[in-house]
């Protein structure tokens, strides 16, 4: 350890310049409600760690509150979240370099959330597509659904973050975020800092197994640490068309080419988008290609995983160093909100 009491080995950060010389704060977080998949990976994970390698300060949190409003059975909630805790540091969140916690570790955040439900609009909440979409599906939707982008703003703005590092379809949460705090900042003053949206142009949208979106709700997922056996078996059920050997095919609207190139170098897939073109091209022999591809990028944090999950009590100590960090910061802005609104602080 770096000192005592300072985490598991965790030194102290570095500070490095991004490109605009500023080093900022960046969060994101996970909800627990099942295996991580290859869209998270390349969706979310990939981006977390290159802006660890910029320099800046990043807190990545695992959303347990978040989770109660589809998992309703205790130890499934405790099992999925200390899973993904280790499947976050397998993939290379290094605790050492960014904070891990889980959002329960930070209690402030559901105070925070509260002040915050006395200034965001009702209609602001009813436009929000999660809320609107279960309801359209004729599905049950409680309160905490409803409530849920008003929690999401308190994650963000509790550790005044600058940048939230998410996919173009989750934008409208931050937007929701945004107007919330200038909402906020409007009637007490200048307290909550206004994040900014992180979509990278290149972002990748990973298709499910079906064609549509990669999502565990839709049971389509690639699984990143699935048994072999599984992840074989889940990549074999790739859905094709009917199209034989011999006939040419458009990769472009092929499911299992847009997978296949998230593992290729640029050049690479051009390649084997010709191939398509060409014809004389089996999805058999895609699909092996793709399962080596997998196992040769996961297989090291695969690995890694394995080792991690025989030693609970380091991770336990990760999640409790980046919940003292993220409680550091959290109570002073809280105690901050708490002074502009005219609640005596403690």
């Amino acid at each position: 350890m770096a000192e005592q009491n300072a985490g598991p080995d965790v030194a102290e950060h570095q500070v490095h310049a991004d490109g605009k010389g500023q080093r900022l704060v960046v969060l994101s977080g996970i909800q627990p409600s099942g295996k991580l998949h290859l869209g998270n990976y390349f969706g979310a994970v990939k981006q977390y760690l290159e802006l660890i390698e910029q320099g800046h300060e990043c807190y990545y949190f695992l959303a347990n509150y978040h989770a109660l409003t589809t998992i309703r059975n205790r130890q499934e909630l405790l099992d999925l979240t200390w899973q993904a805790a280790v499947d976050y540091v397998a993939l290379g969140l290094d605790p050492e370099r960014c904070y891990i916690y889980r959002q329960s570790d930070l209690p402030e955040v559901c105070e925070l959330q509260w002040i915050l439900t006395t200034i965001t609009p009702m209609g602001l909440l009813e436009r929000c597509h999660a809320y609107k979409d279960k309801v359209a599906q004729g599905l049950p939707a409680d309160h905490g659904l409803f409530a849920y982008p008003v929690l999401q703003a308190a994650d963000i703005l509790i550790v005044s973050a600058n940048l939230v590092p998410v996919g173009q379809d989750q934008k409208q949460h931050i937007e929701v975020t945004r107007d919330i705090a200038q909402r906020f900042n409007r009637i007490y003053g200048e307290v909550l800092t206004v994040p900014e949206p992180y979509i990278r142009a290149d972002a990748a949208v990973v298709p499910g197994t079906d064609g549509r979106k990669m999502s565990k709700s839709y049971g389509n997922t690639i699984d990143l640490f699935a048994p072999e056996n599984v992840v074989r078996k889940q990549i074999f059920g790739i859905v094709t068309d009917s199209a034989t050997v011999e006939e040419p095919k458009d990769p472009d609207r092929s499911t299992l080419y847009q997978i296949l190139k998230l593992f290729c170098t640029p050049e690479e897939a051009r390649e084997w988008a010709e191939r398509f073109r060409r014809g004389g091209l089996g999805y058999g022999e895609v699909k092996r290609v793709l399962f080596e591809k997998f196992m040769e990028e996961l297989g090291p944090a695969r690995r890694r995983r394995e080792e991690l999950s025989r030693d609970p009590d380091y991770i336990e100590e990760v999640l409790r160093y980046g919940a003292v960090r993220a409680r550091e910061v959290g109570a002073a802005l809280v105690r901050r909100v708490r002074d502009a609104v005219g609640i005596p602080n403690r």
